[in-house]
């Protein structure tokens, strides 16, 4: 620190010569301060990169590779894919640009699976469903919690209604009707893939949590597929 202070009052003098008296000798220095150099922009841009990728790291409390051999170390026979008639994965998990025109990039927290429209998703695992959507982002969507792990389905068909005083799902074409605290079994029946919220066709946007991190699905999916 007492380096930096130093160079920063040097700094600050005109460029001309300096004498300093020591013990009643003169001394003379010259100072020959040269511009920095401009950093130009493919290594701004690296820099960005870089500390983009620090900063998603520290956000996610692990690394990929930290997630991967977690999941892989799990057993995953309970799970069930979750929609029915799938076509292909249209969008993978992380960073992408914005697929409605939006500029920039923006953080994708799950996996897009196309299927036609009216297919039916089924819930991943067991467990609670704790929040019924109904937004301009996900649409008409569903979460559920099984133990540490939230499983998000978005973009379903349907309408979302209070009945006895909860949230719920109605899609009466699908014959479906879930309503928030209800306990859903694995491989269930939850929603039908629909048009809702920001989207650009049928498809599932399906995300998945643990704790309070967002996992790749797609690792999951290997592992479910490992394990079959």
């Amino acid at each position: 620190m007492q380096l930096a202070r130093k160079s920063l009052q040097f700094s600050q003098l005109p460029l001309q010569d300096i004498v300093i008296g020591d013990a009643g000798e003169a001394v003379k220095l010259t100072l020959d301060l040269k511009p920095l150099r401009r950093v130009s922009w493919p290594y701004r841009l690296l820099g960005c990169a870089v500390m983009t990728l620090c900063l998603v790291l520290c956000l996610n409390g692990r690394s990929p590779q930290a997630q991967a051999l977690n999941i892989e170390a799990g057993s995953w026979t309970g799970a069930s894919f979750p929609v029915e008639n799938f076509q292909a994965y249209t969008s993978p998990f992380g960073f992408r640009n914005s697929p409605t025109g939006g500029r920039g990039y923006e953080f994708h927290s799950g996996l897009d699976i196309a299927a036609p429209e009216g297919s039916y998703i089924r819930s991943w695992w067991g467990g609670t469903l704790v929040e019924v959507i109904n937004d301009q982002g996900c649409g008409v969507g569903l979460v559920i919690e099984s133990g540490d792990w939230e499983h998000i389905y978005c973009h379903l068909a349907g309408q979302v209604q209070t009945i006895q005083g909860r949230p719920t799902l109605v899609d009466r074409r699908g014959g479906i009707q879930v309503s928030q605290g209800q306990a859903i079994p694995s491989a269930a029946r939850i929603g039908r893939v629909g048009m809702s919220g920001r989207t650009t066709g049928p498809h599932l946007h399906w995300g998945l949590r643990y704790g309070d991190r967002w996992v790749d699905p797609a690792l999951v999916l290997r592992a479910m597929h490992r394990d079959r």
